[in-house]
Order: C-alpha cells, then sequence, then structure tokens
C-alpha cells in the first residue's frame, strides 16, 4: 500500500505544470548564462526564453 502511494502521489506531482517546469527552468538558467557572451549572448538567451514560454504554455 505505502508503494502505491508513493507512486500515486509522484504521478500527481510530475502533472501539469510541474512536468513542464522540469524542461524550462534549466532552459532559462542556460539561456541566462549564455546571456554573458557579448553581441550574440542576448539574442540566444530572448530565443530560449520564447522557447521555453511556447513549452509553458503546453496544456498537459
Amino acid at each position: 500500500m505505502f508503494k502505491f502511494t508513493i507512486l500515486l502521489l509522484s504521478a500527481l506531482l510530475l502533472s501539469s505544470c510541474v512536468l513542464t517546469k522540469v524542461v524550462t527552468v534549466p532552459m532559462r538558467v542556460g539561456g541566462a548564462v549564455i546571456s554573458i557572451v557579448p553581441v550574440v549572448g542576448e539574442g540566444i538567451d530572448e530565443t530560449i526564453d520564447e522557447a521555453a514560454d511556447v513549452i509553458d504554455a503546453v496544456p498537459i
């Protein structure tokens, strides 16, 4: 019974916006690090941020 409860809670936790945050947070952190690069960094950061926004909008 304990394993089933843990499995059920894990499934509920990984559904919806939590799952998309698991994907987008590392993307946003990587974009912030890349934004330090002169000239091209800011453009790459904006592109990564836009892609993360699209992933956040996915209705799961």
